[in-house]
């Protein structure tokens, strides 16, 4: 909506009218808005013109000499980094008697435990060495970097793998090149090029990762970037060829950011991706003295606030996909938040990183939190086509709610359209279980629908017909059809039809916050034939179920939170163990899930079906006005 002119209102007002519509916006989807992203070309200087443009001596990947005698300097002034710096050196002192890496695939799959602990290791180590000039830390990651440099390969066939190793190395050499003598430059460079860069042009030239539009995109055209700009004067056509692949590489899964900045693989996942997208940008602009337009790609200048609307008050994410809930170390929320203009994202990353290198040397003081920086506290991403709520910033008991619809065929996808969590009173009522282990038999493959965790079944939405492997359609696609947030009540509605299309003619999911105190959720489904629902929530409260069934009260340290069927009105609460029901799939050795319980509403028969639950936490003051009148989504 335009804002009226300013010589019109007085100056508070305007400035009172501008919060309040962009505090609470409306919106609903459009076919544009719901269109899958599309990455922009990009036509980046030849090979050899790029390698021209190299920024001569060392250091020059993510920070140079004066950045290091800069940063001498913020450690001591700033407390912050005081803390961090020491931190950095005892994690360096307790390294020095550590094993040397081995090449070993645990899984026989994976290098890629290793090759992130080389890669912690050469940050921490170079970092104390180049800030404090400890000989033993020094000598310590020599013998670290030989070993891996001795290594048969740096695994090519997970090459996620073989990008973090060639970015440890680079930086090694970057970082400490004048310290190095000749014989171990030789040798560090010799493995970055034949285990890394070779390998990683192979893939260039017959397609694989360089073509995909998820995570290993970012990771491997990070990881070989920085190996190439490292060696770039000494190896010019190898290291040209792949940074200009990677610049042409990369927009493919950059296009996902847009059009709000969200990550589909979900929150755990964007800390991955990111993390990588940073580094490489990062890398090109401290070396080449250039980003090539690539930060510029719609989307990513807002992707560091994604982090935060998807953090509940307790500090869980809402983990849908393969994500886990807690909150990963986002140290490249420093960089965006300067990069973007963005100080809301230090305040974030300064809450959640660990001290490590590129957290110190990318750290700015925060300045504003999400009050102060005119946060909404509702958001809605397109494409993603996730939600949250929340009643408050800064209020660990703050009630907070996430729902998605978005598609079941991107990467580390759950069949999980039309889940949700719910937080309150400082703990999570409503939970997401999260990925299972990634070497079961076909996990990423034929059997990946037969196990719990990553059914419908085993999340926190609505299962019809139940038996079926797939339990919801793995090439749906749901949107949400309506958002709306105000100070009383915000609203989203997902449409879920595509995803239960077999069975029904509608479906609708609908997701209300009520006075910032209470939940609804309300589902609907029209079916041509009669179809048997069951409706989830999964739990790791303590379930009391009232004699009629209808009320459910969660108790979780001291916390209550309850649950009460509105409509429809012969329907009734079950307590069941979150396990496969019996016509489901039962693989074997997948999580059995200790601890949880699920909330289930069981209705055979129905062809026309309005489900409604609210959720309300118990507090002193609770509100006891009666519930909201049922009213069809529509009329929401």
């Amino acid at each position: 909506m335009p804002q009226a002119p300013r010589h019109i209102l007085p100056v508070t007002l305007t400035i009172l009218l501008t919060l309040t519509l962009s505090q609470f916006p409306t919106h609903t989807a459009t076919a544009a808005d719901n269109a899958a992203p599309k990455a922009a070309a990009v036509d980046p200087p030849s090979a050899e013109e790029l390698i021209k443009q190299l920024k001569p001596g060392h250091p020059r990947l993510l920070i140079d000499n004066a950045g290091f005698d800069q940063l001498r300097k913020r450690i001591a002034d700033d407390p912050v980094l005081t803390a961090w710096d020491k931190a950095i050196v005892d994690e360096a002192n307790s390294l020095l008697d550590e094993p040397l890496p081995r090449h070993v695939l645990p899984d026989g799959i994976r290098l890629l435990s290793t090759s992130r602990s080389v890669m912690a290791h050469v940050y921490t180590l170079a970092l104390a060495y180049r800030l404090h000039g400890d000989r033993r830390h020094l000598d310590r990651l020599w013998k670290e970097i030989d070993t891996v440099a001795a290594f048969p390969d740096f695994n090519p066939r997970h090459f996620l793998d073989t990008a973090e190793m060639t970015h440890a190395l680079a930086i090694a050499y970057d970082w400490l090149f004048d310290t190095w003598t000749d014989s171990q430059r030789a040798t560090i460079r010799n493995a970055i090029v034949e285990m890394g860069l070779k390998p990683g042009l192979a893939v260039y030239h017959r397609g694989g990762w360089s073509k995909s539009v998820h995570n290993w995109n970012q990771v491997c055209n990070g990881g070989l970037t920085v190996g190439a700009l490292a060696i770039g004067d000494e190896q010019p056509e190898l290291a040209g060829q792949i940074v200009h692949n990677a610049i042409k590489s990369i927009p493919r899964a950059m296009a996902s950011y847009a059009p709000d900045g969200a990550w589909a693989e979900g929150p755990g996942y964007w800390s991955y991706a990111t993390s990588y997208n940073v580094l490489m940008l990062a890398a090109l602009q401290s070396a080449l003295g250039s980003e090539f337009g690539l930060a510029e790609m719609p989307g990513f200048s807002q992707t560091g606030l994604f982090p935060i609307y998807m953090t509940s008050p307790i500090n869980q994410t809402f983990n849908f996909a393969d994500s886990g809930s807690s909150v990963k170390r986002p140290m490249c929320l420093f960089w965006l938040a300067r990069r973007f203009d963005l100080p809301v994202c230090d305040w974030f990353a300064v809450h959640h990183v660990r001290p490590s290198a590129r957290a110190i040397i990318w750290y700015q003081k925060p300045t504003v939190d999400p009050v102060q920086a005119g946060l909404p506290t509702d958001k809605y991403y397109r494409h993603v086509e996730a939600v949250t709520m929340r009643s408050a910033w800064n209020d660990p008991q703050a009630l907070f709610v996430g729902m998605q619809a978005g598609s079941n065929r991107v990467n580390h996808n759950h069949l999980d359209l039309g889940t949700f969590v719910l937080d309150a009173l400082g703990q999570r009522w409503a939970t997401d279980l999260g990925s299972d282990n990634y070497n079961l038999p076909g996990y990423f493959g034929r059997n990946r629908y037969e196990y719990y965790r990553l059914r419908a079944e085993g999340h926190n939405t609505l299962l019809i017909n139940p038996g079926a492997t797939p339990d919801q359609e793995p090439q749906a696609d749901a949107k949400i059809a309506r958002f709306q947030s105000g100070p009383n009540r915000t609203i989203a509605i997902a449409d879920l039809t595509s995803a239960y299309a077999s069975h029904a003619k509608r479906v609708e999911r609908g997701l209300a916050m009520l006075d910032r105190r209470a939940v609804l959720l309300q589902d609907e489904i029209e079916a041509a034939q009669p179809v048997t629902v069951w409706w989830f929530m999964h739990t790791r409260a303590q379930a009391t179920l009232s004699d009629d069934g209808r009320t459910v009260t969660l108790t979780r340290k001291d916390k209550k939170l309850t649950a009460r069927l509105l409509a429809p009105a012969d329907a009734k609460f079950e307590v069941r163990p979150a396990e496969p029901l019996p016509d489901s799939p039962h693989p074997a050795k997948q999580a059995d899930n200790k601890g949880v319980q699920k909330l289930t509403v069981h209705l055979p028969g129905v062809s026309n079906l309005r489900l409604a639950v609210l959720f309300q936490p118990l507090t002193d003051n609770a509100d006891t006005t009666q519930p909201p009148e049922i009213k069809p989504l529509a009329q929401w």
